[in-house]
Formats: structure tokens, C-alpha cells, sequence
């Protein structure tokens, strides 16, 4: 019998990015920013990341503030989705 994929989807990680670009269909470019501590002199630097976001309505729009949430893989690039739009861009 197959397991139930319960806690498995629990362990999905969620993070909060800006949406960069908004010119694909349901899909949209986020920039996820971090603080990480440089290895040599134990100074915190910012690291961005852009990853590929699915939006199913295409309520993002250049400059929102989104959360996004890991999923299996929708495309080439895509292994993430759209959540919520935390902030509007103003």
C-alpha cells in the first residue's frame, strides 16, 4: 500500500521575494534576498537568488512583495508557486 503523503508536503519551504519581472504567461521572475555571513571576515552579505514562480491568475505585477511555496516541478526553470501577494508595488 502507498504512503500517504502527508508530512512529506508539510516540509515544503515558503519564502518572500519581489516580483522582478511579470512579462510571461502565469509565470513570473522572483528575487529571493538573504543575509549570509562571509566565511573570511564573519560580515554579513546580502545574496540574491531569482527563481521562476507560477501565477495561475497573474495577479503579480513588477514590484509586489509575494511569498512563494516549493512544489514539484512545472516546467524547465519552474519549482516554485505564487502563495499570496504580501505588499503591492506602489
Amino acid at each position: 500500500m502507498a504512503e500517504s503523503p502527508g508530512p512529506e508536503r508539510n516540509r515544503r519551504q515558503a519564502v518572500v521575494g519581489t516580483v522582478v519581472s511579470d512579462k510571461m504567461q502565469k509565470t513570473v521572475v522572483v528575487e529571493i534576498a538573504r543575509l549570509v555571513r562571509h566565511q573570511g571576515y564573519s560580515k554579513m552579505v546580502r545574496r540574491q537568488t531569482r527563481v521562476k514562480a507560477h501565477d495561475e491568475q497573474g495577479a503579480c505585477h513588477e514590484g509586489d512583495t509575494v511569498r512563494l511555496m516549493e512544489t514539484r516541478p512545472l516546467s524547465k526553470d519552474k519549482r516554485w508557486r505564487v502563495i499570496e501577494v504580501l505588499e503591492r508595488a506602489v
